[in-house]
C-alpha cells in the first residue's frame, strides 16, 4: 500500500527533532510539508523547524491527574494548577478545543467536558476499574488530600499463572507454551525477521564489519545518566556541571585520543555521510578501543537550515542511522552506527541550540 505524501504535520507532547534519527535526513523531508505547527512551553529544535508555534502551558499551569510507581502503579496525584497560564499560553487541552471549534468538531473533541470535568472522569473510571480491590474516597476528598496511595502490594512476577499451570493458563501464542520459532512469521517470508532468532550481519559494524574501513569507529548513544532523554539540557546551570566548553562530551578511549593528538576538553568534529557534529573530549579508560559515546538528549543545534550543517552542540542522532531493526518489528537501530573523528582546529561557532526565537519588529508605513 502506498499511502499519499503528508502536507501538514502538529505536534504536540513529543519532541520528533530529538528522538528521531538522521538529522539531514529529516530535514530533507520536513522541507517536503507545506505547514508544520509544534504545541510545546520550550523551545526545541522541532519548533524551530515549525511554522507556527502555539506556546502551550506547563504541567504548574493547568489541572490534572497522574500516577506514580511506573510499573507498580502505586498510587494517584491531584496535580493542583498553582498559577494560571502565563504569557498567553494554553493547556494542550484548550488548544486543541479552539482547534477543533474552527472546523466545527470541538463538542466531538471535549465530549462536552471541561478540563476539570475530564479529571473528575479520570478518577472515576480509576474507581470503577479498581472495585473490589481498593477502597478509594469521593473525587473532592481525594483533590483536598492530593494524594491515593494503594499501598505497598504483593511482589509480581511476570507468567506466574503459565508457570503454575501452562494448561489451564496459557500463553497467547499458538501452542499455548513460550516458542522461540514462529510459523506464523516464517511465512512473511521476511528477509531480517525469519521463524526464528539469528544473528545478521549488521549494515554498519565496527572492528572489521561493513563501513569499518571508511568510519572505524562505533558510536554509542545510550541512555544521559544526568538527564531524563532531552529534559534538563536546555537548563545552562545544570549544563555546566557536565559540558566540555559547552557542548556536548564525547567519551574516547585515551589510546584512540593520544593517536588523533585529542586532549581531555578539546573540542572534536564526529561526522560520517550522515552528518556531522562538535562536542567535548572526555577521555576514559571504561570504553574500549574503537568505542567512542555521546549520550542521547542532546539538543540539536545546527549552524543554518542547509542539509549537512555541523551540528554545534552534540546531538547522536545527526550522525545516527534511520533504519528499522527488522521488516516486523520496526523499532530504531540507533546504536548501528559508524563514525570518525578528529581534533576540531576550525573556527568555532556558538553553540545554536538553546535560547528563544529570534523577534522580528515590523513597522507599518502608510503608502
Amino acid at each position: 500500500m502506498i499511502l499519499p505524501d503528508y502536507k501538514m504535520m502538529v505536534i504536540s507532547g513529543n519532541n520528533p527533532w530529538h528522538h528521531h534519527q538522521d538529522r539531514n535526513r529529516m530535514k530533507r523531508a520536513f522541507q517536503k510539508l507545506q505547514t508544520v505547527v509544534t504545541i510545546d512551553y520550550a523551545w526545541t529544535a522541532t519548533c524551530r523547524f515549525s511554522d507556527i508555534v502555539l506556546p502551550a502551558c506547563t504541567q504548574f499551569e493547568r489541572n490534572d491527574i497522574d500516577v506514580y510507581g511506573s510499573y507498580s502503579g502505586r498510587g494517584l496525584l491531584a496535580m493542583h494548577k498553582l498559577v494560571d497560564p502565563l504569557y498567553q499560553s494554553k493547556s494542550d487541552f484548550e488548544i486543541f478545543t479552539e482547534l477543533t471549534r474552527r472546523f466545527g468538531r470541538h463538542k466531538e473533541y471535549t465530549r462536552g467536558m471541561d478540563e476539570m470535568e475530564w479529571v473528575r472522569s479520570l478518577y472515576a473510571d480509576c474507581q470503577a476499574a479498581n472495585k473490589g480491590q481498593f477502597t478509594m474516597p469521593d473525587f473532592d476528598t481525594f483533590w483536598a488530600q492530593g494524594l491515593l496511595d494503594f499501598g505497598t502490594g504483593k511482589p509480581w512476577v511476570r507468567h506466574a499463572d503459565f508457570r503454575q499451570d501452562p494448561e489451564i493458563n496459557a500463553l497467547g501464542t499458538p501452542s499455548g507454551f513460550i516458542e522461540i520459532t514462529s510459523r506464523k512469521i516464517a511465512r512473511y517470508g521476511y528477509d531480517h525477521c525469519q521463524g526464528h532468532p539469528m544473528w545478521f550481519e549488521k549494515s554498519e559494524r565496527s572492528h572489521g564489519g561493513p563501513g569499518s574501513l571508511k568510519h572505524p569507529f562505533w558510536m554509542q548513544s545510550c541512555h544521559p545518566d544526568k538527564r531524563l532523554h532531552s529534559q534538563m539540557c536546555e537548563s545552562e546551570s545544570f549544563r555546566a556541571t557536565y559540558a566540555v566548553q559547552g557542548r556536548e562530551p564525547v567519551y574516547i578511549n585515551p589510546e584512540d585520543a593520544a593517536a588523533k593528538g585529542i586532549h581531555n576538553g578539546d573540542l572534536v568534529r564526529v561526522f560520517n555521510d550522515r552528518g556531522q557534529l562538535l562536542a567535548g573530549a572526555v577521555l576514559s579508560d571504561s570504553y574500549p578501543r574503537g568505542v567512542i559515546r555521546i549520550e542521547e538528549g542532546a539538543w540539536y543545534g545546527p549552524l543554518n537550515e542547509k542539509v549537512g550543517a555541523i551540528d554545534t552542540y552534540g546531538d547522536p542522532n545527526t550522525l545516527t542511522q534511520d533504519i528499522p531493526s527488522s521488516e516486523l518489528a520496526q523499532a530504531t537501530s540507533a546504536n548501528t552506527c559508524l563514525v570518525d573523528f578528529e581534533k576540531y582546529t576550525g573556527t568555532v561557532p556558538p553553540v545554536t541550540a538553546f535560547g528563544g526565537p529570534i523577534e522580528v519588529s515590523q513597522t507599518l508605513t502608510q503608502l
